[in-house]
């Protein structure tokens, strides 16, 4: 019993941060668009505008849901549904300290990206189910572009697995960090297994993996549907792309879905190239910084400061590019 209402804690806990992670993204993405493009952003909905994503959540959980006439009815409720459990479902795989992981497996690195994949399917259901031109034109277009660009993901990340030699996601964490100590070294390359910190993480131990961390976080641009990989989305074509028939609490649940595989993808990144929950302060002689600042909470602060420092460069080249760019060529 009580390895049941475990599971079921951890879900609760993955799905509030999700709920959380996606207000805090929409206003910080909201004002970092602001800044850069000389405005305020919000502000008159609690101070600095703070609550205002959240009254715009709960307006919109108080819109009718309207279904076309001409829609597939069972396609068209199913899809956001299909498209929030695949990417939150990813999250269960992801190790968030040493020994914090809401599901622990040896293949996790597989199953996370088995699982997205189920995203596709849903934009899919959500275009053609809608019976509109634009959701449909939008579909295809991020089915094709989810294929066309999970495989240099792909490359990249067997680059990690070979050196690794494993898709547990704990033990490729634990590998760039001290924790580690003499267990495990790799032939040719620094053991900074006693230094930590920044030395000790993928992109520095072996250094060629900052290649394939450039084409990751490249690839993992097109596979949230951000600029300027946005075309399933291009609203001067598409109006609002596979989500243009949806209200309510549909859109909210595809829109949780965008924000939160943005985090997914960046936690995935952090994971595997920049050292997880590890520290990034070094020992050094007497001061043991690294050994200072490693721990569950320690874990916990590295791995979510990481992540959002990825996600807010997606919203940088978002805002920076110009909206003539890639997305209408």
């Amino acid at each position: 019993m009580n390895y049941y209402f475990t599971y079921f804690i951890a879900a609760i806990g993955l799905f509030s941060f999700s709920a959380f992670f996606a207000l805090f993204g929409v206003y910080a993405e909201r004002k970092i668009s602001a800044f850069i493009q000389d405005r305020l952003g919000p502000t008159e909905t609690g101070k600095y505008g703070s609550l205002q994503t959240l009254a715009d959540i709960l307006k919109m959980l108080q819109k009718e849901l309207i279904v076309p006439a001409a829609a597939d009815r069972w396609l068209f409720m199913l899809a956001p549904a299909v498209i929030f459990i695949a990417v939150y479902l990813g999250f269960a795989a992801l190790p968030w300290a040493p020994g914090l992981i809401p599901s622990k497996t040896n293949i996790g690195l597989y199953y996370i990206f088995a699982i997205i994949s189920i995203e596709t399917l849903g934009i899919l259901m959500a275009g053609w189910g809608s019976n509109n031109k634009y959701s449909i034109l939008g579909a295809m277009r991020s089915a094709a572009q989810i294929i066309s660009y999970e495989i240099p993901a792909g490359f990249a990340i067997i680059s990690v697995v070979m050196i690794a030699q494993t898709l547990d996601l704990q033990v490729i964490s634990a590998q760039q960090g001290i924790l580690a100590a003499e267990k495990i070294k790799f032939a040719g390359f620094w053991d900074v297994s006693q230094i930590g910190g920044l030395f000790s993480w993928n992109v520095f131990r072996a250094p060629h993996l900052l290649i394939a961390f450039v084409i990751y976080f490249i690839a993992s641009l097109a596979e949230s549907n951000r600029a300027p990989f946005d075309i399933p989305e291009a609203e001067s074509e598409l109006v609002a792309g596979f989500h243009t028939e949806f209200t309510g609490i549909r859109f909210a649940l595809v829109f949780l879905a965008e924000y939160s595989m943005m985090f997914l993808v960046s936690m995935i990144a952090v994971i595997l190239f920049l050292g997880a929950w590890n520290t990034p302060l070094p020992n050094i002689g007497g001061v043991k910084l690294a050994t200072w600042t490693t721990g569950v909470a320690w874990g916990i602060l590295w791995v979510v400061l990481k992540t959002l420092g990825l996600v807010g460069v997606q919203m940088w080249i978002r805002w920076t590019l110009p909206a003539c760019g890639l997305t209408s060529s």
